[in-house]
């Protein structure tokens, strides 16, 4: 998301473990593809981090994502001597144990909250617009001088690192609602996969609209995504908006035509969904793995097949991706609670706004939303708190600044993960009116429905904090809002007696499942 930073290309880590950086060794020129995982495996670097751990690998350490660095330090200088690979078998997944999958070497960090610093923005502010800058995962240079309608982003000063430490879990629900978290969130490397996808699709693109960005957003980016989540991309052509119905079907058109013509040996599946906001449906298909993949994951991960919508100059979506990216890292609570959320309305089937149910985003705003009406609040409105922060008219090359300068939010409310999640269920099973209300983050309660067309005759009203739009508008049919309505009363019936996850969701198989 921020286009010729100083800050992008650099380590994933402090100085001090720079010894162990795999990428600085690699070619500068490179070209931005996959690297075979025979290639990967035999590179000398590689060998030597597999020889550490070919003794009891379960000293490994686990797999943690790497810290929120905003450190200033020089860009990464990475050798011109080319590797010399040889070809080997591939590594097996199957051949492995299911734990080793998520080992990873030399790195200490873990995430941590500290109450007194700010919002974290991670590493993955490296993501999006490639300008003139290496690539941070493969040193390949770009097209220079992309002087188009959306700004080239300005230096920005961060903070110094700061960790966020996971909320105390001392019920054996709250250890339920933990143990899911850690081991479903989205890995640094499951966010590679997709940074690379976007990466090759942003330099075809470019070749019929130049003057383009394609943005990665929504859960790969905003605090909340899993290892299973699909990947969006906002192709921004212009920072006016423009007709959802005639221009941007007819670009999104034209992108599948190019996925299909020139992009089938990578991309499969595009399918043109004529939505309120029109879409391409595709499918990254390629097998190879990435090179930062083999490294923090022993060369176990065998393919990428990431599934992708694609829309034209949706630009809320930017927006609400740095605003729900805020809301993640103020309390810790937060992410927990809205992954094990998403979980159990995906395993109770009313998680799929196209089959007439929740969207993702829809979910995730009512956490928010509860978490805010609580009598001691967890969350407050930034929006109402930090107005000039989230102005919905700010240009889209500041968007991402907006995290840097708001502080942890320190609530008074101790419950447990275990206590809100119930309470969660609680709300909206028995207490919520939902003849008559509307779900409004932006202002931290619930609101009389508007009178509006879009708002009659809609079972569940949630307000888009930016375009005041319904989120939920796809719950239109009286039968998916009572299924909808009889889980979240049933859900809670059973926590409420029985306070053990496994009642509501499957554990274990939700775990091995990611």
């Amino acid at each position: 998301m921020f286009p010729n930073s100083s800050n992008l290309g650099r380590p994933p880590f402090p100085p001090e473990h720079q010894q162990y950086n795999f990428f600085s060794n690699l070619p500068v020129n490179i070209p931005p593809v996959l690297l075979y995982h025979q290639q990967i495996i035999d590179h000398p670097q590689f060998q030597s981090s597999t020889a550490l751990v070919s003794g009891n690998l379960s000293t490994v350490p686990p797999v943690s994502p790497p810290p929120f660095t905003y450190r200033n330090g020089s860009p990464v200088h990475t050798s011109a001597t080319p590797a010399s690979f040889r070809g080997r078998k591939r590594l097996k997944e199957e051949n492995v144990h299911y734990e080793v999958k998520r080992q990873r070497f030399h790195s200490p960090h873990r995430e941590s909250t500290s109450a007194s610093q700010a919002v974290p923005l991670p590493e993955d502010h490296r993501r999006s617009f490639p300008g003139s800058i290496p690539s941070p995962l493969l040193h390949a240079h770009y097209i220079s001088d992309l002087t188009g309608c959306v700004p080239p982003l300005q230096e920005a000063s961060f903070p110094d690192p700061i960790e966020t430490v996971l909320p105390v879990a001392k019920d054996k629900l709250s250890q339920q609602v933990l143990e899911l978290f850690q081991a479903c969130q989205q890995q640094t490397y499951d966010l590679n996969k997709k940074e690379l996808c976007r990466t090759q699709l942003q330099r075809e693109i470019q070749q019929i609209f130049p003057n383009s960005r394609l943005y990665l957003v929504g859960s790969s980016l905003n605090g909340f995504g899993t290892r299973s989540s699909d990947g969006d991309l906002c192709l921004v052509v212009k920072e006016e908006p423009i007709n959802q119905k005639t221009e941007a079907r007819h670009i999104l058109s034209l992108l599948q035509k190019l996925f299909c013509r020139k992009l089938s040996s990578y991309i499969e599946r595009p399918q043109l969904i004529r939505a309120k906001v029109p879409i391409v449906k595709f499918r990254d298909k390629v097998r190879q793995v990435l090179v930062i993949t083999a490294v923090l994951d022993l060369g176990l991960s065998s393919k990428s097949c990431v599934e992708f919508d694609l829309n034209v100059n949706n630009v809320v979506g930017i927006r609400n991706t740095f605003l729900l990216r805020t809301y993640a890292y103020i309390e810790s609570r937060v992410r927990p609670l809205v992954l094990v959320v998403k979980k159990w309305a995906s395993f109770r089937g009313i998680n799929d706004a196209s089959r007439g149910t929740l969207s993702s985003y829809s979910l995730v705003l009512m956490v928010l939303h509860y978490l805010q009406t609580l009598p001691e609040p967890i969350l407050p409105s930034l929006q109402k708190n930090y107005p000039e922060s989230f102005d919905p008219t700010m240009q889209l090359h500041l968007v991402h600044q907006a995290p840097c300068t708001i502080p942890p939010y320190l609530s008074k409310n101790e419950s447990t993960l275990g206590d809100l999640l119930l309470g969660f269920l609680k709300y909206y099973a028995t207490e919520f009116d939902w003849s008559g209300q509307m779900i409004s983050v932006r202002e931290a309660k619930a609101i009389p429905r508007p009178d509006g067309i879009e708002w009659r005759n809609k079972f569940i009203c949630v307000e888009e904090p930016f375009d005041r739009t319904n989120t939920a508008r796809a719950v239109h049919e009286k039968q998916k809002f009572d299924i909808i309505l009889d889980e979240f009363r049933k859900s809670w019936q059973r926590l409420r007696d029985r306070r053990d996850l496994t009642c509501i969701l499957p554990l274990r198989a939700t775990i091995q499942k990611r």
